[in-house]
């Protein structure tokens, strides 16, 4: 069955598997203890640390690991933003950063501090100059991701570390998703990311503070790991983390361009065989293992469940997903269609054969959820007398108050509008980005009793 969802988490790599069974027998031992066991624990633990520092590019002594990915957001937030209370207490996310970057702002607003999110281009990333121009003289930290997790758009790093350095504010990158394929930019001052993203396993991550950042370390803390990471060291996974990174990294550029020809094929093919999709993130400037697309008038958990029983995994970022049923925040700020959503990331190894059987199942499946919930035939209906319409779609989610504007948008005249009726959080966003693919005008959203009133205009 191929495994398309590597950005979730990438299968264990060999290499990994092999230090981890090997440290398992070697390092069980406590290495802050000085006999023989803990010594031969301590140079394993010491050789791993030298491994992934020279993977994330920084000293040794500058790394900690933690026990996760989003421990090391939390720990580098909380502990940056404590070192520099004096400065101030306002932090700088952007808007389609990791829910470990924002969680961590919505507590640290709780707490009385002021948090800035900056906007992105349709494309998924921030412009650098406006990102600098969120830099305050009160700002104690920065946070910016190394690129995308929903739909792999590359953030301009470089340049806004540079401006983060000139204002004399540190940037925290969050490096999870891109530390597999090489070196974060330099000009960073705090950078996070996580084992089992790049084929380690799961339960360690890692955190870098540059020497000269102040920084300080939140709630109790004990002699292990800088007093940045409490508890005892799952060594053997450390081990296996760091003898994995230093593995993908070898293999990385081979792998990127064969990834990354795969990926094109899919972001070429999807459009044409699949009507009303749109590819989302930035069609360079992106991970060369990840591709995500939107089908219109598709139910994004109902296509995921058919393409699993097809034989395939993958991953949304949909307006519709059990555990919320509200837009991917990524989506929402890039202002693209987030129904039927589709994140394909593909890991080392990923064959030929599987992506075009993928290519070869896709349509079929689409139709057959289009079919399931009604959406519109291509002929339009008559046009109706009446110069406005207006569509209940209470108490129905995603995409059906979408198809049912569709499905009645032929019905009056060109200049007239269609109102729907909507409780449904994901309407904000989806009926703008149908407005905008379908070439009709948006007029604009009216509270209503209930939900709002999304007001469109026929224009074709």
């Amino acid at each position: 069955m191929p495994y398309f969802d590597a950005a979730s988490a990438a299968p264990l790599h060999p290499v990994a598997r092999q230090a981890l069974l090997a440290a398992l027998d070697e390092g069980w031992a406590d290495p802050a203890r000085l006999h023989r066991e803990g010594r031969r624990a301590r140079l394993l633990l010491d050789a791993a640390r030298e491994a992934a520092a020279e993977g994330v590019g920084c000293r040794p002594d500058e790394l900690t690991f933690t026990s996760s990915g989003t421990g090391a957001v939390h720990s580098g937030i909380s502990g940056a933003l404590a070192g520099r209370r004096r400065v101030g207490r306002r932090l700088v996310v952007s808007a389609v950063e990791h829910s470990s970057v924002l969680h961590a702002a919505a507590d640290h607003e709780e707490r009385g501090g002021t948090v800035a999110r900056v906007p992105v281009e349709r494309t998924g990333a921030v412009d650098a100059q406006t990102f600098g121009r969120a830099l305050t003289e009160d700002t104690a930290l920065a946070c910016l991701q190394s690129a995308n997790h929903e739909v792999g758009t590359e953030q301009p790093v470089a340049e806004a570390a540079g401006l983060c350095r000139a204002a004399g504010v540190p940037l925290l990158v969050d490096a999870a998703q891109s530390l597999a394929w090489g070196p974060v930019p330099e000009g960073w001052s705090l950078l996070a990311g996580s084992a089992h993203k790049w084929g380690g396993p799961a339960g360690v991550g890692l955190l870098a503070v540059r020497k000269g950042v102040r920084f300080a370390p939140q709630g109790p803390s004990d002699e292990r790991e800088s007093g940045r990471a409490p508890g005892f060291e799952n060594l053997p996974a450390i081990v296996a983390a760091a003898a994995s990174l230093r593995a993908v990294r070898a293999e990385a550029n081979a792998e990127a361009v064969r990834l990354r020809a795969l990926v094109d094929r899919i972001r070429a093919r999807v459009p044409a065989l699949v009507p009303d999709v749109e590819v989302v993130g930035d069609p360079v400037r992106r991970l060369p293992h990840l591709v995500t697309f939107s089908c219109l008038y598709v139910d994004g958990e109902t296509l995921l469940g058919e393409l699993d029983r097809a034989g395939f995994s993958v991953s949304s970022g949909s307006s519709c997903t059990s555990s919320t049923l509200t837009p991917s925040h990524v989506l929402k700020a890039m202002g693209v269609l987030s129904e039927g959503n589709v994140r394909v990331s593909l890991p080392r190894g990923t064959a030929e054969e599987d992506v075009d059987r993928f290519l070869e199942v896709l349509p079929g499946l689409v139709a057959g959820v289009r079919e399931q919930l009604g959406a519109p035939a291509a002929a339009a209906p008559s046009p109706a007398p009446d110069d406005s319409l207006v569509v209940d779609a209470l108490g129905k989610r995603c995409p059906i108050p979408v198809i049912e504007l569709a499905k009645v948008i032929g019905g009056v005249p060109v200049g007239a509008t269609v109102t729907v009726l909507s409780d449904d959080e994901a309407a904000r966003l989806d009926i703008p980005a149908w407005c905008a693919m379908r070439e009709q005008e948006y007029v604009g959203e009216k509270p209503a009793d209930r939900g709002a009133a999304y007001v469109v205009r026929r224009l074709s």
